[in-house]
């Protein structure tokens, strides 16, 4: 009885705060907006909104290596799982070694032909994603692999409902769901150039982006550390931002690779979901997620992982041509994007940001590394 009320008066609390509100109706109504878009473009629309999947290139000098973070459960474990059957050597990334050990066994009982790796990472500490960046050269050197990568998936991410840190002193919601990113895409991709055939960068996203309309990138920001200091954790509003900076780095790599690379050999997406029902919401109070679940099932918006992954797949499988796009709503289907995340100049100005952050993280890492050698010698 004691543990239901206190359930429910944390319910209620949930309930009356403004991020909850932010959560049950500007999110709903993005959403709705995505999906209208993508009727209308089929309505009235006579270019090609869509990209067919092909299968990726395999020999018996080179067997594709695919690297998904957030691999244990959800859409992670559902890309992973698809991928696998498409002849991939499926790469798993994730903070559980438990979890990890239980996703690597299930692909492998529904395909004995599978070809997967798990490496126990946590993408919020920089230290981490440096210590997986050797484990993966030396795993592919170990096994006399090419020294490639031909596919890279961003896809962990967290909703965190209260502030907390990394390692580095960011905020854990950023820290995990863009920065982390940053830069293990910043550290794998000489493997994506070096691959003989097309790689390709899939960033996942959320439609929860469209309800950013201003945005700062500057150290504070994109660290979240102006947000650390705040009364009461905007978590809805800095996860929208997580997304929002996912495109615009998503959008600035492409640009970037396009210019060095004629034609691009490394291709850059990103991919939207939607509403998937998965552990996400862990942190909010259950009843109201299951509530939340609920009503976004009765009004046809939520989907399984096995369904909701099919735009991931879109992305990841699409022909080399297909960077820079938005890809939303399954069967290879493509959308625009928030006005704000195609703004050139936020774009170049976040990834400055973001890069010194990653250099600072660099240094500090080295003098870490130093000062542990001086103290063993």
């Amino acid at each position: 009885m004691e543990t239901m009320i206190k359930e429910l008066k944390e319910a209620l609390r949930f309930v009356l705060s403004a991020e909850f509100w932010r959560m049950g109706v500007l999110w709903t109504i993005s959403l709705l907006a995505s999906y209208l878009q993508l009727y209308t473009n089929r309505l009235f629309s006579r270019k090609a909104q869509s990209y067919p999947r092909c299968h990726p290139p395999i020999s018996p000098s080179l067997r594709p290596v695919c690297v998904i973070t957030g691999a244990t459960s959800g859409l992670g474990a559902a890309a992973a799982h698809a991928l696998s059957r498409e002849g991939f050597y499926v790469v798993l990334v994730g903070r559980s070694s438990h979890s990890l050990s239980k996703i690597m066994t299930d692909i492998k009982t529904q395909n004995e032909d599978a070809r997967v790796k798990a490496f126990q990472v946590d993408l919020s500490s920089f230290h981490s994603i440096l210590e997986f960046k050797g484990s993966l050269q030396q795993w592919l050197l170990d096994y006399k692999m090419h020294s490639s990568v031909q596919l890279l998936i961003n896809n962990a991410g967290i909703l965190a409902t209260s502030s907390r840190f990394t390692p580095e002193g960011y905020d854990q919601m950023l820290g995990t769901n863009y920065i982390g990113a940053f830069c293990l895409t910043t550290f794998l991709l000489p493997l994506l150039k070096r691959s003989p055939v097309p790689s390709r960068i899939v960033n996942v996203t959320s439609f929860t982006h469209r309800n950013v309309f201003d945005v700062q990138v500057d150290q504070e920001s994109v660290s979240g550390a102006c947000f650390l200091r705040s009364g009461q954790y905007p978590f809805a509003r800095i996860y929208e931002y997580s997304k929002l900076y996912l495109l615009l780095f998503s959008y600035e790599l492409h640009q970037q690779l396009g210019l060095m690379d004629k034609p691009c050999h490394v291709s850059v997406t990103a991919a939207d979901p939607g509403v998937v029902k998965t552990n996400i919401m862990r942190e909010v109070p259950s009843r109201l997620s299951q509530l939340a679940f609920e009503v976004l099932k009765l009004l046809g918006l939520l989907q399984s992982p096995e369904n909701g992954v099919s735009s991931i797949l879109d992305a990841a499988l699409a022909p080399p041509e297909a960077s820079g796009v938005y890809f939303f709503g399954g069967k290879g289907r493509t959308l625009n994007s928030s006005p704000l995340s195609h703004n050139i100049k936020l774009a170049k100005e976040l990834w400055t940001t973001s890069y010194s952050l990653f250099l600072e993280a660099s240094l500090a890492s080295k003098e870490t590394s130093s000062s542990m050698s001086d103290n063993l010698s």
